[in-house]
């Protein structure tokens, strides 16, 4: 009887022993599979990340590529307009040589023409009281002044720039720079807008001169600071 319930005991143990080893088999078979997985889910995150990685260095790149290009092209757009202000500049440069050049010509025949020796136009106009300590040129330019609208304490001013510029010699010119006359026009031939007898006319030349100083400096005071200042007007 005991031999007998001995040999049951180890069929049981037997069969239990199986019966766990295919639980555990199932149980080991079933982790092996979730870890493959997991595995396998591990790789293709990886796999993502690296190409969103690789994506945005790409992006990267191209940004800095644009950002190169763009910087490139805007220097380059400024070196252009710098040479194009400085060629207009030359340009306007030599323009303005060209036309003095011209006017200096021209002033230079019609001078050729007269001799530049024709007699000197006598001041046909009234001196006024207010001017008659003055003579000359001097007494023409003050009664001129007057004429003009300027008031009588304007002419100390007219008198030292005047003095300065030519001492009031209307044939004075200047070898240098070629102005001429009273106001040393530059070219003289500017004067001829104040008359044609502009190169033996003080008349003319004063007339002129006032209209060019009214212009800029509003009053001979204002053209005489201003030439102090700078030694030009």
């Amino acid at each position: 009887m005991n031999r007998l319930w001995s040999r049951v005991g180890i069929r049981a143990a037997s069969v239990g022993l199986l019966v766990a080893g295919v639980i555990g088999g199932v149980y080991i078979g079933q982790d092996r599979e979730v870890q493959a997985q997991s595995a396998q889910a591990q790789l293709v995150v990886q796999a993502n990340n690296d190409e969103m990685a690789l994506l945005k260095e790409r992006h990267n790149e191209h940004a800095a590529v644009r950002a190169y290009q763009r910087r490139a092209e805007g220097e380059a757009a400024s070196k252009a307009a710098i040479e194009a202000k400085a060629a207009a500049a030359k340009a306007r440069k030599l323009e303005k040589k060209a036309i003095e050049k011209a006017a200096e010509k021209k002033a230079a025949e019609s001078k050729k023409s007269s001799g530049n020796s024709g007699t000197t136009v006598p001041f046909d106009g009234e001196i006024p009281a207010s001017c008659e300590e003055f003579k000359g040129n001097r007494a023409t330019g003050c009664a001129v002044m007057l004429d003009k609208g300027f008031e009588i304490d304007q002419f100390p001013c007219l008198e030292k720039l005047w003095e300065k510029e030519s001492g009031w010699n209307h044939r004075a010119q200047n070898p240098s720079s070629g102005a001429y006359g009273i106001p040393q026009s530059l070219p003289g031939s500017k004067m001829a807008s104040a008359g044609d007898d502009w190169e033996t006319n003080p008349a003319t030349q004063i007339r002129w001169g006032l209209g060019y100083i009214k212009g800029r400096y509003n009053t001979p005071c204002g053209a005489w600071s201003h030439s102090q200042n700078v030694g030009w007007y």
